[in-house]
């Protein structure tokens, strides 16, 4: 770059939020960055704040120099400016992309002295400072062995192939006993994956809600990348379906990865059931302390569909709390407690000039209800728990298997893309429910099954709510089966 170009490059730097000594590492190392980068690397500096984000993030679109950027931020100025810097670069990459990053450093680095080991995967540079390149097929191969190491900086590249799990073991290692540097986390994604949900919810939504605290996020966009080959948008333009919305435009509301794919918001989610259109009503429960107990209240209609009205949730309570939930959510809709069936329950008549609240006998009733096996265990008393919910009256054993009561989820969701029409249909107020349903993942080893997901100390990202929907759709009702047998 001549004087003209480094004067106008600093001054977009300075515009973008980049500190002055941070602009000053970067011409030393003649490295250009496009706006979005500087707004990234901006981003990362906040986190030298005593109350600044400790996990900064750069992702979206494909094409826009997420890799480049995550070695200037760490190697051209971090590791300058702080000598002794020890940091991890987590790549996800077979033996050709382990070979790509000597093309990625020849590319960022040459003017900055350093020296690299491909055998040890060490960048050292003359401060002292080193960068620890890990490579990584698998989640297994994310090895013990460093994960129980600290380092001062975690740089990640493309978190979202993390579980939400593995993701919290490496953030137990981000720490530093270095005075006056506040360790971090960096790092970069593009939509999809089996770590979508997790990201999504940690950085992406704080960003566009405008509550970042703990996080920020830049986002990626090829158009911004004016150092990519001129042909590459054009490549990502002519994708179809959710690889065009998530590789072109950054999309985080698309069906990559995702089980239920054919999961469309504006057609499953209902905003009004009328309860009066319901034909049947009936339960299922997944059962847990540690993690959430989740209870699904669902009814069928006229036309056979499946809606689920409504849900309790709540973890960390005991049996007798969880039904007095549950006896609490189907007054709400009119429904007698199994405990309870021939006690009046007050509901607004409609047509009433006074529109007060009257006692009514209500002929509705709970049909069935079934639960995950934990709740048929013996106690040491000869009972089992499923004895602690009379709300549900005679919980049943619920199918177990796995694959399908998934199948049956997927069955009943249809594919509204190609005419096919759903058969099950969610009300809005199922918050755990659709927080879960649409990010759940194929399982790599087993593809008719869905990935684990576990709840954080938060209690959020556990597939519970789900595996609730798994026993109501999969279990069938005696009724109907006893109604078919007579029809043969």
């Amino acid at each position: 770059m001549d004087s003209l170009d480094l004067d106008q490059y600093a001054k977009d730097a300075l515009a973008a939020g980049c500190p002055p000594d941070q602009v000053e590492n970067f011409t030393r190392a003649a490295i250009t960055l496009h706006a979005r980068q500087l707004a990234a690397s901006a981003a990362a500096r906040l986190c030298d704040l005593p109350n600044g984000p400790t996990h900064s993030g750069y992702g979206g679109a494909r094409g826009g120099g997420k890799s480049h950027w995550l070695l200037a931020q760490i190697a051209a100025d971090d590791c300058q400016r702080y000598p002794g810097l020890k940091v991890l670069l987590l790549r996800k990459s077979a033996k050709t992309n382990r070979e790509g990053f000597e093309d990625l450093r020849q590319t960022v680095l040459p003017n900055l002295k350093h020296s690299y080991s491909a055998t040890t995967g060490i960048v050292l540079f003359e401060n002292g400072s080193r960068i620890l390149i890990k490579h990584y097929q698998h989640e297994k191969e994310i090895s013990e062995s460093f994960l129980g190491m600290g380092y001062d900086i975690i740089a990640i590249e493309e978190a979202t192939t993390l579980t939400e799990a593995k993701m919290n073991d490496i953030q137990t290692c981000s720490r530093t006993s270095k005075p006056g540097w506040r360790p971090r986390i960096y790092s970069t994604t593009n939509p999809g994956g089996v770590g979508h949900e997790w990201y999504y919810r940690n950085l992406i939504v704080p960003c566009e809600n405008g509550t970042e605290s703990t996080t920020r996020f830049i986002r990626a966009r090829v158009q911004d990348n004016k150092f990519v080959d001129a042909g590459y948008e054009g490549k990502l333009a002519a994708q179809t379906g959710w690889r065009r919305a998530a590789w072109l435009h950054g999309d985080w509301g698309i069906a990559s990865g995702q089980f239920f794919d054919t999961f469309r918001p504006g057609i499953h989610v209902l905003d009004h059931f009328n309860d009066h259109n319901a034909t049947e009503w009936f339960a299922a429960m997944d059962y847990g302390f540690s993690h959430y107990t989740v209870v699904l209240l669902a009814c069928l209609d006229y036309k056979e569909n499946i809606i689920v009205v409504d849900e309790f949730s709540d973890r960390h309570v005991i049996p007798t709390r969880i039904d007095q939930g549950i006896s609490a959510m189907l007054l709400a809709h009119r429904i007698p407690p199994r405990n309870r069936e021939h006690v009046p329950i007050n509901v607004l008549i409609s047509g009433d000039e006074d529109q007060q609240w009257r006692p009514v006998f209500s002929k509705r009733r709970l049909f069935r209800a079934v639960a995950g096996g934990d709740l048929f265990a013996r106690q040491y008393d000869g009972t089992t728990l499923a004895s602690q919910f009379p709300s549900l009256g005679c919980i049943r054993p619920a199918n177990l298997n796995r694959a399908q009561g998934w199948a049956e989820i997927q069955r009943l969701l249809g594919d509204p893309d190609h005419g096919i029409e759903p058969k099950l249909f969610i009300h809005k107020r199922c918050e755990r429910l659709l927080n879960c349903l649409p990010y759940l993942q194929h399982d790599p080893d087993q593809p008719a099954d869905v990935l684990k997901s576990h709840t954080n100390d938060e209690g959020l990202g556990s597939d519970d709510a789900a595996d609730a929907l798994r026993y109501l759709v999969a279990t069938p009702a005696r009724r109907l089966i006893v109604t078919k047998l007579r029809g043969l």
